[in-house]
């Protein structure tokens, strides 16, 4: 494991997702699931989040659009929310989410649309929560 990218990625995932879910995470680890915790905090968050070739918006903007195209509902509202720290507008979302629906079928934009609400709903409810 590359420290240095473990920690810059440690810090993006901070900023993208957030403390409380981040610190939750980590207690959540144990011997099985360290190793993949290390992967996703160095590759996905260190080496591919930090490049410098797209900012953060656009980044959780394409996660937006490919998560709906997959069905994965549990990490489309994570990125949801931390689309929102990014600075992605709810119109902007709406966009994307409408963009995904065409190309990935319209049940996975109607699930998608249910998450962002529901994520909407929790950001209205917690305000310090959304940037």
């Amino acid at each position: 494991m590359d420290a240095r990218m473990y920690e810059a990625g440690m810090q993006v995932r901070r900023e993208v997702l957030g403390n409380d879910y981040v610190d939750q995470a980590v207690r959540s680890t144990d011997d099985f699931n360290r190793p993949f915790q290390e992967l996703i905090t160095e590759f996905c968050w260190g080496a591919c989040w930090t490049r410098p070739g797209l900012e953060r918006r656009t980044r959780s903007m394409l996660n937006l659009a490919m998560l709906t195209a997959l069905g994965r509902s549990h990490e489309l509202k994570l990125h949801l929310r931390g689309a929102l720290r990014n600075g992605v507008s709810r119109e902007e979302i709406r966009e994307v989410l409408i963009q995904a629906s065409i190309y990935a079928g319209i049940p996975a934009g109607v699930e998608a649309f249910r998450c962002a609400r529901e994520v909407f709903a929790e950001a209205d409810r917690n305000p310090s929560d959304e940037a």
